[in-house]
């Protein structure tokens, strides 16, 4: 069983790599970790693993917005975003989760790639969209040429949201949970963003774990110690 996991199609792609670190590979969140220095060396471990320079890590803030930056040079933390771009092989987006969504995005015509972190706010906030068009802006991308990974991430069976969230997403991405409570599919609501933009529905995969229901990923649902996991993108 591989250390990290990774989406097939993104993983057959020549120009770019990317990964999904797993619970046997630590935690990955430093603001709530007891031992900060233990996640720096979990975090370059992991970048090894993928044969990516531990100096090129660059961290998204991750504030659960939806502001995306460009990066053209490594850089330990891009703070107040949600989203990194970039087409400088010496730099990794890197970015952590424990339910919210990793969305990456490349282009290969442009050799550019993206990373995002999506938590309700930012889905909401249509930080997918925002992401197809910082690489629409900084690189020339169009829609129709990206390859989209999303996942994993809490599914829309587990990620149980109160009545109120009827308000803030279309009910197609909505389904009646216990006791009056709601289960939002947010994979699914990413993804119709991608698809509204122009992103050609075979190149969108989502990744089938769910944070909840796997042990192999953390969940702040689940287990809300501060544990998080990692993807990191590069491109060659």
């Amino acid at each position: 069983m591989p250390a990290f996991l990774s989406i097939p199609p993104l993983a057959n792609e020549r120009w770019i790599i990317h990964g999904f670190s797993t619970a046997e590979m630590g935690s990955m969140g430093i603001t709530n970790a007891p031992d900060p220095q233990k996640v720096t060396e979990n975090r370059r471990r992991f970048a090894r693993s993928m044969h990516v320079p531990p100096e090129a890590i660059t961290v998204a803030g991750a504030v659960h917005g939806a502001e995306i930056a460009r990066v053209d040079r490594p850089v330990a933390l891009v703070k107040g975003v949600d989203g990194l771009v970039t087409d400088r092989p010496e730099v990794a987006l890197f970015a952590t989760f424990a339910d919210c969504f990793p969305l990456i995005a490349y282009d290969p015509e442009q050799r550019a790639a993206g990373l995002a972190h999506a938590g309700w706010r930012g889905t909401e906030a249509g930080i997918a969209r925002n992401l197809v068009a910082a690489l629409k802006r900084e690189y020339g991308s169009r829609a129709e040429d990206l390859r989209v990974g999303i996942g994993p991430g809490i599914c829309g069976r587990c990620y149980e949201v109160g009545p109120e969230f009827a308000e803030r997403f279309p009910t197609e991405m909505l389904r009646p949970g216990a006791d009056g409570k709601l289960l939002l599919d947010l994979a699914e609501a990413n993804r119709q963003q991608f698809l509204a933009l122009g992103v050609l529905p075979r190149r969108i995969r989502v990744h089938s774990l769910c944070t909840f229901e796997s042990d192999r990923l953390f969940s702040h649902r689940r287990l809300p110690d501060g544990s998080r996991f990692a993807a990191l993108v590069a491109v060659r």
